[in-house]
């Protein structure tokens, strides 16, 4: 485990730390967020709801894993309000774990690698047709009904970093 922490942080990540599975909850209470319509994804995005799985499905899918990472990009913000900033960070945040997947692939083929946010792989999704990169898409934690904070909690990880500060979570699992 010690060797894929490191890895992630020579790879960019600011934070790296063991995520245990058993610990991962799905919550109907996130994937409602999701089907409020906020990021207009759901129901139009491969790797968002409905296309990522039910709920039930998701969960089934993650307790067959032993192992897990949880992967942290965190940005210094200008201002409290820096969408520039918020930006720049989860594109990190998204490369590294593009870099950090493609690694961890070649020994655990089988991994799953869940991010922060939507798949930004395309600039538009090709849903309903077939995805055009299934290698390179990644459904994100709270897709799969996870609340950020509390996998954060239950993993002896951060979650917030203080003022002008923002964090971008994924995990993976293996």
């Amino acid at each position: 485990m010690k060797e894929w922490i490191e890895k992630a942080q020579e790879i960019g990540f600011t934070h790296a730390g063991i995520l245990e599975p058993a610990t991962l909850k799905v919550r109907e209470m996130v994937r409602d967020t999701c089907a409020s319509g906020r990021c207009n994804a759901y129901g139009h995005n491969w790797t968002c709801p409905p296309a990522c799985g039910t709920l039930e499905e998701c969960a089934e899918k993650m307790k067959k894993y032993e192992h897990g990472i949880l992967l942290q990009t965190v940005g210094e913000l200008k201002k409290m309000i820096d969408t520039k900033g918020y930006m720049e960070t989860e594109k990190r945040h998204r490369e590294s774990l593009l870099v950090f997947a493609k690694e961890i692939h070649k020994v655990y083929p089988d991994a799953l690698c869940l991010g922060a946010g939507g798949c930004r792989v395309c600039e538009k999704c090709a849903y309903p047709e077939p995805c055009r990169f299934p290698d390179q898409a990644v459904s994100s934690m709270e897709a799969y009904g996870l609340f950020v904070t509390q996998v954060c909690r239950d993993n002896h990880m951060e979650y917030n970093y203080g003022p002008r500060t923002i964090a971008y979570t994924a995990c993976v699992l293996f």
